[in-house]
């Protein structure tokens, strides 16, 4: 019952939020099937009466639908940049297969007999398309328009990763912050909205459009003022425009911090960390929000601005293993302890540089930290005749920092112990890899000091501030808390720091005299 009273006291302070985030998310949805019922329906229409291109069209189409949408996103930025374009043009893509092939199943399935009577009447080809054929297929083109209408609200959720907006912002920014009531104010609303929207298409599905001329006319209407819900908040008047991340939105370290401490405020939209050093890069962003031992600051001419309030805490990296884990693998603990002290930020911002930008393969950067630093050791055959050895799982986070990390612990362990590794890569954000450490689903993944105080334990304020500049004080409080919530320790630090940052491009840095966060919020006050 607490849970729940807790999760409409959250959607009644975001009530703002959530119904901007709402309006996003159905005239992103809108707009898409408006401009795929336009294309779609037509060429529908077209290889209906050229049968010969059906299958060339539908397969096309289907194509299409196959690709993920997240590299779809990846493919569409570097073209049409970040926001609402991408986002609509993928979404268009995504709903044009169901309405075409509905439009050519539905006009192919009416009675040649139906049209012959048709032409005795003295019907041209085309009062026969609008009065005879189309009538006759209209609920199977509808219900078309109501797949694709489905589809896309789902979809529509990954908006939020390229700055478009929609509900998608709440479910991300939720799992990046273990945030329950978060995503639930996100998935709930979008679960609803397919419902509702596929129930209002099903109420339409059932009229004779030809009969109700009423209906003709107000459809049109009606999906184009929802269509008019989308609004993005964009760089108006010279102002500088900031992106952040659904976890940087929603962090007290963060955003939220920002806004606090330094009273920063300025126009900014969620984007995944993903592209939004592209997007900074080519001039879409002026403020991102990142982590100083990013390889693409180095990639992208980005400098970090100077926190001189001291709102970020450190980010020491270290692993983060469950206690049954250290028993059932003896002398574990000592192994990855090995590491303790070896990668500096340097050593690790390169390390990240040749992932990021040279696009070399985390597995090949792992190694070669290792031999170049003397910890490489071959990897130990199974004797002959031994059972085979337990198998320690590895997790980690879906940048490439972290899939350094794990290949590094891969190479480490099995040059140092009998036992196997099995690695679990890219497993989202922080509430994913945590939870799978707990449901005994991995047995240990790097973590970083600051999400472990700030995401996982969430102290009270009070708490926050005595321990924000004191790290002894924030690794002991960890040490405590860890083990006596959650049966988890954390070993030694691995030597780097990765706080978070605020960045912009080197020459726009210059030309505006930004060098410190305190300077940034001076800029957008004037």
């Amino acid at each position: 019952m607490g849970q729940v009273l807790d999760f409409f006291n959250f959607i009644q302070q975001q009530s703002g939020k959530l119904l901007s985030q709402t309006l996003a998310h159905i005239g992103l949805t809108m707009i898409s099937l408006v401009l795929a019922i336009l294309i779609a329906v037509p060429v529908g229409i077209w290889i209906s009466r050229k049968p010969k291109f059906a299958g060339g069209v539908l397969g096309v189409a289907g194509v299409l639908q196959t690709i993920p949408s997240i590299a779809l996103l990846g493919i569409l930025i570097p073209i049409l940049g970040i926001g609402p374009r991408p986002a609509i043009f993928a979404l268009f893509l995504y709903a044009l297969l169901p309405i075409v092939r509905n439009t050519y199943t539905g006009l192919v399935g009416v009675s040649p007999i139906v049209i012959d009577a048709a032409k005795g009447m003295g019907m041209n080809n085309l009062q026969i398309l609008f009065k005879v054929e189309l009538p006759l297929s209209f609920e199977v083109i509808m219900a078309g328009v109501r797949t694709a209408t489905v589809i896309n609200v789902g979809v529509a959720t990954l908006a939020a990763y390229i700055a478009a907006g929609g509900l998608g912002e709440f479910i991300f920014g939720g799992i990046a912050l273990n945030n329950t009531n978060m995503i639930l104010a996100g998935a709930i609303p979008a679960a609803l909205l397919a419902i509702l929207l596929d129930f209002m298409l099903s109420r339409v599905q059932r009229f004779r459009l030809k009969k109700v001329v009423l209906w003709k006319a107000a459809l049109p209407v009606i999906i184009l003022m929802l269509s008019s819900f989308y609004l993005l908040p964009t760089k108006l008047g010279g102002r500088l425009l900031a992106g952040f991340t659904p976890e940087f939105m929603g962090r007290e370290d963060g955003y939220i911090g920002l806004k606090s401490l330094y009273h920063l405020d300025m126009e900014t939209v969620v984007i995944s960390d993903a592209v939004m050093y592209k997007a900074a890069r080519d001039k879409h962003l002026d403020v991102i929000s990142g982590y100083s031992t990013d390889g693409r600051l180095k990639a992208y001419s980005l400098i970090t601005l100077e926190d001189d309030l001291n709102l970020f805490p450190a980010y020491q990296a270290a692993p983060l293993i469950r206690e049954d884990v250290l028993l059932k693998f003896p002398g574990l603990e000592a192994v990855l302890n090995e590491l303790s002290g070896k990668i500096s930020e340097a050593a690790m911002t390169e390390m990240n540089y040749k992932v990021d930008q040279l696009k070399q393969s985390p597995e090949k950067v792992a190694l070669d930290f290792m031999v170049s630093n003397n910890l490489y050791k071959k990897p130990r055959p199974l004797k002959a005749g031994r059972v085979p050895a337990l198998t320690v799982r590895i997790g980690s986070k879906i940048f490439g920092e972290q899939y350094i990390l794990a290949q590094i612990y891969r190479i480490l362990i099995l040059g140092n112990t009998d036992f196997l590794v099995e690695t679990k890569t890219g497993l989202g954000g922080t509430k994913i890899c945590f939870d799978a450490l707990q449901n005994k689903q991995i047995d240990f993944y790097p973590e970083y000091t600051g999400t472990g105080l700030l995401v996982v334990l969430q102290p009270d304020k009070q708490t926050r501030e005595r321990l924000r500049t004191d790290i002894p004080a924030t690794r002991n409080y960890l040490d405590q808390e860890f083990h006596r919530k959650y049966a988890l320790k954390w070993l030694k630090p691995i030597g780097f720091n990765n706080t978070y940052a605020l960045m912009m491009r080197k020459e726009q840095a210059a030309e505006l005299g930004i060098k410190t966060i305190t300077d940034l919020t001076n800029q957008t006050k004037n």
